[in-house]
C-alpha cells in the first residue's frame, strides 16, 4: 500500500493556519471570534466568549447576516447588536473582516453600552430641560450680538410666530420704556422677575414677567442674552379687578356709613347725595323718592345743577331699566340708577358732570348701582318712618292732626315763630252738639260719617297754611294765622251757618246736630302761654254749650280772663 506523500505538508499548513488564527484572535484587544464563511467558529479569545456562544447556538441572525454580507462582497461589514441583560442589557458594535485570503472571517465586537446610555441620557436630559422651560414659561428666547432675536420658542410668543420674531428687535414690542432705561432683552447683568408691558400681535397690551442672563465671549465682550418670559396679563387683570373692587367697596362703605350715621331720617338723603358725589368725583348728585302717584320727587340734591331738568320720559325709562344708565342733557353727562326695595322701584339716584368731563368709567356704573341698592333700603326706611310719624301725629279716621301733634308740636312751633313776626292769630275750638244721639239712633258708622263731614266743612272754610286737628271725640280745633278779631268773628259765624247743614245726621229733631265754637285771639305781645290760650278757647266753647249751643263765643282778652279766674278763686 502506497503512502500519501502530501499529507504531512497539508497537516503542517493546517497547523500553521491554526496557529496564525490563534495568534490573530488572541492579539485583538477586544472581543474577537474567527469563523468560517458558513459561520462556524474556528477560534475566539476570552473576551469574545459571549459572541462565540451566540454563534454556536445560532441565536444571532444579525451577525450571520453581516458574515454573509462580508463573504459576498469580500469586504468589511458593520452592524449593531443588542444583547439582553441586567440594567437594560448591552449594545455591541459588530465588525466582520475577511482574513486569511478569505478562507475565514474575523468577527470583532466593541462595547457601545456606555456611550449609548450616555447619549440617551443626554437626549432625555435635554428633553426634560426643554419640557421644564416650556412648562415654566410662555416662551424662551435668545438675542444675538446685533440685538435681534436669533431664537424664539417654536410656538412663538404674544400671538407672533417664531418667523415673525426672529431677526426683529425686542424694543419694537416693548411699550412705555423710558429713554434712559435699559431694554431687558439686551441687559448686561442677570435679571429676575422683571415686569414689562409688550404689544400683543392683536394690538392689545400684554404684561410679561421676564428672567434672563447675558452672554459674553472669551474676551468678555457681550454677545447676546437668553431668557424666558411668562405672560402675566390675565393675572394682572385679575389683580387690577380685585384692587378696583376693594376700592369700590371702600367707597361704598364710606357712602353708606355717612348716611346711615344720620339720626334724623330727613337728613339721610342729603348726606347720601353729598357722599356719593364726592366718592364718584361728580359735580353733583340728586336723589329722588317715588310718590304713590308714581311721580319722582326730588328728595335731596348736592352740587350746582345749573338749572337743568330731567324729563319725565327719562325717569320713566330709568324706572324700567335693570341697571345703571347714562344720558346727556343740558350740557351735562348724567349717570343714573333706580332705587328698589323688594323689587319695587321707590326712587332714583343721579350724578352729573360737565359734558367735557369725559365718559363715565365702568367702575362708576358698578359703584352707583351698589349705592342705589342701599338707597332703596334707605328710601323704604324713610317711608316707614314717615308713616309711623304720620300715624303718631294724625287721627286715623279723619287723617287730621291729633291732639298731641297739635299741642306738643304744631302750635308751639308756630307760637315761637309768631313771637318774631308779631302777627295776630286765632284758635277755634269746635264741639259737636248732640253727637251722642247720632250714635245712639243711627250707629257708630253714621257717627263716623258725621265726623268726616265736619272735617270736610272745616277744610272748606280754611286756607292753605291753616291747621286743623281732631282734638278728641267730637271736638275739633282750627288755628288761623294773620287774622283780626273782626275776621275771626266773621269766620265763626260762617262755621255756625255751615254747621246747620249737618242736621240730616241728627239723632232726633229735638236734638239736632250742630256746632258750638269758642274763639281765642292770640297777640304775641301779650306773652300768653299756650296753655292759657287753649284754656281760653276751651272756656269760650263751654260757655256756648251752657247757654244753649249752636253758637259761638269770643274768649275774653287774656288780662280779663286772668282777672276773672282770680275773682273765682277769691270767692
Amino acid at each position: 500500500m502506497s503512502k500519501d506523500k502530501s499529507a504531512k505538508p497539508r497537516k503542517a499548513n493546517e497547523d500553521a493556519g491554526a496557529a496564525a488564527a490563534e495568534t490573530l484572535v488572541t492579539g485583538c484587544p477586544g472581543p474577537a471570534v474567527l469563523v468560517r464563511p458558513d459561520g462556524g467558529v474556528i477560534a475566539a479569545n476570552a473576551r469574545g466568549a459571549a459572541v462565540r456562544a451566540l454563534l454556536q447556538r445560532g441565536d444571532s441572525p444579525e451577525i450571520a447576516a453581516l458574515i454573509a454580507t462580508a463573504v459576498a462582497g469580500q469586504s468589511v461589514a458593520n452592524g449593531t447588536l443588542s444583547l439582553p441583560g441586567a440594567g437594560g442589557g448591552a449594545v455591541q458594535e459588530i465588525t466582520v473582516v475577511p482574513v486569511l485570503s478569505g478562507s475565514s472571517l474575523l468577527v470583532l465586537a466593541r462595547d457601545l453600552t456606555l456611550g449609548h446610555y450616555v447619549r440617551d441620557a443626554l437626549v432625555e436630559s435635554r428633553q426634560r430641560y426643554k419640557d421644564l422651560v416650556e412648562a415654566s414659561s410662555d416662551f424662551a428666547w435668545e438675542v444675538g450680538a446685533d440685538g435681534t432675536f436669533v431664537f424664539v420658542s417654536p410656538r412663538g410668543a404674544l400671538g407672533y410666530s417664531t418667523a415673525d420674531l426672529v431677526g426683529r428687535r425686542p424694543a419694537e414690542l416693548i411699550l412705555d420704556t423710558a429713554s434712559d432705561a435699559p431694554v431687558p432683552f439686551t441687559t448686561e447683568s442677570p435679571l429676575e422677575e422683571v415686569e414689562i408691558w409688550m404689544r400683543h400681535a392683536d394690538g392689545t397690551q400684554a404684561c410679561v414677567i421676564l428672567a434672563c442672563i447675558p452672554l459674553f465671549d472669551d474676551n468678555g465682550r457681550w454677545r447676546g442674552a437668553r431668557g424666558v418670559c411668562r405672560d402675566a396679563t390675565e393675572a394682572r387683570a385679575l389683580e387690577d379687578a380685585l384692587a378696583r373692587a376693594r376700592y369700590r367697596e371702600q367707597l361704598l362703605g364710606h357712602v353708606v356709613s355717612t348716611f346711615r350715621d344720620e339720626v334724623e331720617p330727613r337728613n339721610m338723603l342729603s348726606a347720601a347725595a353729598a357722599a356719593t358725589a364726592r366718592a364718584l368725583k361728580a359735580e353733583g348728585c340728586r336723589i329722588y323718592r317715588r310718590a304713590p302717584s308714581e311721580t319722582f320727587d326730588v328728595a335731596a340734591e348736592y352740587g350746582d345743577a345749573d338749572g337743568f331738568k330731567v324729563s319725565k320720559s327719562f325717569l320713566t325709562r330709568l324706572a324700567g331699566a335693570p341697571g345703571t344708565i347714562d344720558h346727556e342733557t343740558a350740557r351735562k353727562r348724567l349717570l343714573a340708577a333706580a332705587t328698589r326695595y323688594q323689587d319695587t322701584v321707590n326712587g332714583a339716584v343721579m350724578l352729573w358732570n360737565a359734558e367735557e368731563g369725559g365718559d363715565w368709567k365702568d367702575d362708576d356704573y358698578i359703584l352707583l348701582g351698589d349705592v342705589a341698592s342701599h338707597l332703596g333700603v334707605a328710601n323704604a326706611q324713610i317711608d316707614k318712618h314717615e308713616k309711623i310719624v304720620r300715624l303718631s301725629r294724625t287721627d286715623p279716621l279723619t287723617e287730621l292732626l291729633n291732639r298731641r301733634a297739635l299741642l306738643e308740636d304744631e302750635l308751639p312751633r308756630r307760637l315761637k315763630r309768631l313771637k318774631r313776626g308779631g302777627r295776630h292769630s286765632a284758635l277755634f275750638y269746635v264741639d259737636l252738639d248732640n253727637f251722642k244721639q247720632v250714635n245712639d239712633a243711627h250707629g257708630h258708622q253714621r257717627g263716623d260719617e258725621a265726623l268726616l263731614a265736619v272735617r270736610d266743612m272745616l277744610i272748606k272754610h280754611s286756607r292753605p297754611g291753616d291747621v286743623i286737628a281732631r282734638h278728641g271725640g267730637d271736638e275739633f280745633a282750627m288755628w288761623i294765622e294773620g287774622i283780626t278779631e273782626k275776621v275771626a268773628v266773621k269766620r265763626a259765624r260762617t262755621l255756625i251757618a255751615a254747621g246747620r247743614e249737618l242736621a240730616h245726621f241728627s239723632g232726633s229733631q229735638k236734638h239736632p246736630l250742630g256746632l258750638s265754637v269758642g274763639v281765642a285771639l292770640y297777640n304775641p305781645e301779650d306773652g300768653e302761654s299756650l296753655d292759657d290760650l287753649v284754656a281760653r278757647a276751651d272756656a269760650a266753647m263751654y260757655t256756648v254749650k251752657r247757654s244753649g249751643k249752636s253758637d259761638f263765643e269770643m274768649a275774653p282778652h287774656p288780662t280779663k280772663a286772668a282777672e276773672g279766674r282770680a275773682a273765682g278763686r277769691d270767692r
